[in-house]
């Protein structure tokens, strides 16, 4: 895919219809580029001389941490980890052994079913709709003997990280995209911008409110429908909302659906009451990461994780058409009751 860049600076004027008063103009300034095998954009709201320079020293960064963070970019980090597995420790950057930390962390609290060494099973399946893979018994067996997060050996002191078996490898799909919007974010902020929203590929961060002090309205999407139909609307200020569901990377066979979402314990596609998770969390490597972690938990478990942490809220749809929500969000979430009263029950736990 070629990558196409599209710079825009657009002026919205939202009326308010109240006695002889308008809402003050707002300005914003966007860029939209295919990174991490997405389409990511980056909006400010924040239109001064330097916003351009921001922006593009924005999507810098996003490169630069792709070209760590994914095992399929030649020379990155993940991929010196890959060739050099089972021949001791690699030196890596900071943010390697950042993410990589955080997510063995998620790992210890799901036991293992969150597991960033699952890249020979991701491999297998070779998910890139349409297409896949569907691995026999006997391929799914050999490979889940090469996961084992317990075998990632990480030398922060030294900056180093050793696979410790010769055919594991790491993959941070699941994790990095939350981690490089949390790093964008922090770049943001140090530039003085406060108003603005980094989407890459579904992965939403918030920086601030909208400048007329009102909270973005981020839609959660109806599993069964096109894109851009929302269940309803999440009301928010300077947070991150990442969802995953069986519906956004997935091929087809003989009727039956495989998605992306992997259990390394089954080696197939979790399978369980969910069909799309939304998380709502301080920092969006932890929506990024919860997201799978619930999605691969099940409803019961992933409620007790969500419910133990705190400033961490969930919105789950399940197969029998429940929109199941924390109870955090009993005054930010917005129910389409027009459109899907007779289609969701909500209900909140």
């Amino acid at each position: 895919m070629h990558r196409k860049t599209f710079l825009v600076i657009i002026a919205i004027i939202i009326l308010f219809l109240t006695a002889s008063c308008s809402a003050p103009k707002e300005e914003m300034i966007s860029k939209n580029d295919f990174l991490l095998d997405t389409v990511v954009s980056v909006r400010l709201y924040d239109v001064g001389k330097e916003a351009e320079t921001i922006i593009d020293d924005s999507f810098k960064l996003i490169s630069e941490l792709e070209d760590l963070l994914s095992v399929h970019v030649e020379g990155s980090d993940l991929d010196r980890l890959k060739d050099n597995s089972g021949r001791g420790p690699v030196q890596v950057s900071k943010y390697t052994i950042e993410v990589i930390e955080r997510s063995l962390e998620y790992s210890e609290i799901t036991d293992g079913r969150f597991d960033i060494t699952a890249g020979p099973l991701i491999d297998l399946w070779r998910i890139n709709p349409p297409e896949g893979h569907i691995p026999s018994n006997d391929e799914i067996i050999e490979v889940q003997k090469h996961i084992d997060y317990r075998k990632v050996i990480v030398d922060k002191e030294n900056s180093t990280v050793e696979l410790v078996d010769e055919d594991m490898f790491i993959n941070l799909g699941a994790i990095a995209k939350g981690y490089i919007a949390d790093k964008v974010k922090d770049l943001l902020i140090d530039r003085g911008i406060e108003h603005g929203i980094i989407n890459l590929g579904g992965n939403i961060l918030l920086v601030g409110n909208r400048p007329v002090n009102q909270d973005f309205r981020i839609g959660v999407q109806d599993p069964d429908a096109p894109r851009n139909s929302y269940v309803g609307v999440i009301n928010s200020t300077d947070k991150s909302i990442v969802s995953s569901g069986d519906y956004e990377r997935y091929f087809e066979r003989d009727g039956i659906r495989y998605h992306h979402i992997l259990d390394p314990f089954t080696g197939y596609p979790t399978d369980n009451e969910i069909r799309q998770v939304s998380i709502v969390s301080e920092e969006s490597i932890d929506g990024d990461a919860l997201s799978t972690v619930i999605f691969l938990m099940g409803l019961d478990k992933g409620l007790e994780i969500i419910n133990s942490m705190k400033n961490v809220e969930a919105i789950f749809v399940t197969k029998d058409h429940e929109l199941v929500i924390t109870q955090g969000l009993k005054d930010s979430f917005d129910f389409d009751e027009n459109n899907y009263g007779d289609k969701y029950e909500v209900i909140y736990r």
